[in-house]
C-alpha cells in the first residue's frame, strides 16, 4: 500500500513538471522567439503559451522596451587632423524579435561598432571648430545612418546623442585662452558702452538743467515787466481819473496857478542842481510877496 502511495506521489510530480515545463507564461513588455525541431516556429507576445515537449524550444527572449546603451568613448580624426575623444549614447527598439534573433550575430555588439565607424566617418568631414557647433547635425547624421542600417536587424533606433567631446589637452588649453580673451573683450565692451552711456545722461542732465533754468529766468523777468507794466498802468489810470476829476470841476485860473506853485514846490525839494522858474511862477512869487506884506501891516 504505501509503495503504490509513493509511486501515486512520483506520477504526479512528473505530471507537475511536464505541466510547469510545457505552460509559459509571457510577461508585459516581452516577446519569446520559438523554435519546432530547430527551425523558426512563433513569436509569442504576452499571455499564456504551451510548449511541446522536446519539440519546441524558447530560442530568445527579447525586450519589447527602449534600451539605452552608453558606449565607450572612440578616438576621431578631424577633417584638420586633430585627434579627439567622442563618446556617444543610443536608443533603440526592437521592433522584429524574429530579425533581431536571426539577422545578425551579436546585435548590441554590432551596434557599437557601427556607431563606431560612423561617427568617425561624418567627423571626418568636419573641422575642429565645426564638430564641437554641430552637436545637433551629427546626432541627426548618426540617427538617419543606424536606423537604415539596423532595419534588417529589427531594430528602431529613436535617437542618438553625442555624450561627450573631449579635444587633446594643448587644443583645450588654446581654447580656454580664447574664452578667457573672450570674456574679457566683452567685459571692456560693456564698460565702455556703460560709460558711454553715464556720459550722455549726464550731459543730458546739465542740458535740460540749463533750460529750465533759463525758461525760469525769462518768466521771472516776464512776471516782472508785467508787474511793472501794471503798476504804470495803475499810476496812468490814476493820473488819467484826477486830470478828468479837475476838467470835469471847471477850475479857475488861480487854481491852476496855485497847483503850478506846489509842483514847483516839489521839484525845488529835490536833488536837482539847477531850476528853470517859468515867468509865470516868477509873477506868482512876487504877488505873493506884495499879498504878504499888506496882511503884514
Amino acid at each position: 500500500m504505501i509503495f503504490e502511495i509513493l509511486i501515486f506521489l512520483v506520477f504526479l510530480a512528473i505530471i507537475f513538471t511536464a505541466i510547469a515545463y510545457c505552460v509559459r507564461v509571457v510577461p508585459q513588455s516581452k516577446a519569446f522567439v520559438v523554435e519546432r525541431l530547430g527551425s523558426y516556429n512563433a513569436t509569442w507576445t504576452t499571455g499564456l503559451h504551451m510548449v511541446v515537449p522536446f519539440i519546441d524550444r524558447v530560442a530568445n527572449k527579447v525586450t519589447l522596451k527602449e534600451i539605452v546603451k552608453d558606449f565607450d568613448p572612440q578616438p576621431v580624426i578631424t577633417k584638420d587632423n586633430v585627434t579627439m575623444q567622442i563618446d556617444t549614447v543610443v536608443y533603440f527598439q526592437i521592433t522584429d524579435p524574429k530579425l533581431y534573433t536571426y539577422g545578425i550575430e551579436q546585435p548590441i555588439s554590432a551596434l557599437e561598432n557601427l556607431t563606431a565607424t560612423t561617427l568617425r566617418n561624418i567627423i571626418g568631414e568636419l573641422e575642429l571648430d565645426e564638430t564641437l557647433t554641430s552637436r545637433d547635425i551629427i546626432n541627426t547624421k548618426m540617427r538617419s545612418i543606424l536606423d537604415e542600417a539596423t532595419d534588417p536587424w529589427g531594430v528602431k533606433v529613436t535617437r542618438v546623442e553625442v555624450k561627450n567631446i573631449i579635444p587633446p589637452r594643448d587644443i583645450q588649453a588654446s581654447m580656454e585662452k580664447q574664452m578667457r580673451a573672450e570674456r574679457e573683450r566683452r567685459e571692456a565692451i560693456l564698460l565702455a558702452e556703460g560709460e558711454k552711456k553715464a556720459a550722455i545722461l549726464a550731459a543730458e542732465g546739465e542740458k535740460e538743467a540749463m533750460v529750465l533754468r533759463a525758461n525760469a529766468k525769462k518768466e521771472a523777468m516776464i512776471a516782472e515787466a508785467e508787474g511793472q507794466a501794471q503798476a504804470a498802468m495803475k499810476v496812468y489810470e490814476a493820473q488819467a481819473k484826477g486830470i478828468k476829476m479837475i476838467n470835469d470841476a471847471n477850475p479857475t485860473q488861480a487854481y491852476l496857478t496855485l497847483q503850478s506853485y506846489e509842483a514847483f514846490k516839489s521839484a525845488a525839494n529835490g536833488q536837482a542842481t539847477k531850476i528853470i522858474i517859468p515867468s509865470e511862477i516868477q509873477g506868482l512869487a512876487s504877488t505873493l510877496t506884495a499879498l504878504s506884506e499888506t496882511v503884514k501891516k
